[in-house]
């Protein structure tokens, strides 16, 4: 699904240039679970945002399902962003005045989609979070973990075949954090393919592999040893 070869990404400030990454290379393969960890600084975020086609690369390559963004322009870069790549962050951003369903259905606004069934998706999406009894609810009136939840509903609305999540557990305690990751292992054993940042070695073992991130160089890969878990609620997930 994902292929990185020496990817490098610097930043200027005025005269200042910082060099973020410095020659990362990784693979990840269709339906894999993977957490890249790292310091504060250590480039977490920067990967991700070029993995999301959010943000470009200096040097290096990158493959998406099959197709090289190393240099792509914008317009192809946010075609495949709305149909391949569903986005969860830390901070839920929803709209407060918004109820779940109408939250969910906002990435159809800037697909190329036929809007008639908007509704009908956006309650499948929600259901599949575990969520539907919540759809007319606004985010003022849900939990933490609900919005998470309407945030992951929201991710999934258009079929995304990767999952990018950032930090998805940081603003929630441990059970609801624990809940949120139990999604994503159901999405995963459904076919998504999945990569979560985090700074929390808990929630990184969750995951099938563990990327350490130091300094802007991947210094470690590790395979996660786990228990079987199984796919009860997979194949309802859109």
């Amino acid at each position: 699904m994902i292929e990185v070869e020496d990817l490098t990404r610097s930043y200027r400030r005025g005269t200042l240039e910082t060099q973020v990454l410095k020659g990362v290379s990784f693979r990840v393969r269709r339906g894999e679970f993977v957490v890249i960890m790292g310091r504060s600084g250590s480039g977490k975020s920067t990967v991700l945002n070029i993995l999301g086609l959010l943000d470009k690369l200096d040097s290096g390559r990158y493959v998406l399902d099959g197709t090289d963004f190393s240099r792509a322009g914008d317009d192809e870069r946010s075609a495949a962003r709305n149909r391949k790549i569903g986005f969860v962050f830390q901070q839920f951003h929803l709209l407060e005045r918004a109820s779940a369903v109408r939250n969910v259905t906002l990435p159809l606004l800037y697909a190329e989609d036929d809007p008639g069934d908007a509704d009908e998706r956006a309650e499948r999406a929600l259901e599949a979070v575990g969520l539907s009894h919540r759809a007319r609810h606004f985010p003022g009136e849900l939990s933490g973990g609900e919005q998470q939840r309407v945030a992951i509903a929201r991710a999934l609305i258009n079929g995304p075949a990767l999952i990018l999540a950032d930090e998805a557990t940081g603003n929630l305690d441990a059970q609801s954090g624990g809940e949120i990751l139990d999604i994503f292992r159901r999405l995963v054993e459904a076919g998504r393919t999945l990569v979560l940042v985090t700074h929390d070695r808990a929630v990184a073992e969750r995951a099938d592999r563990i990327l350490l991130l130091d300094e802007g160089r991947i210094v470690g890969d590790e395979a996660v040893a786990r228990a079987t878990q199984g796919a009860s609620g997979a194949a309802g997930l859109v």
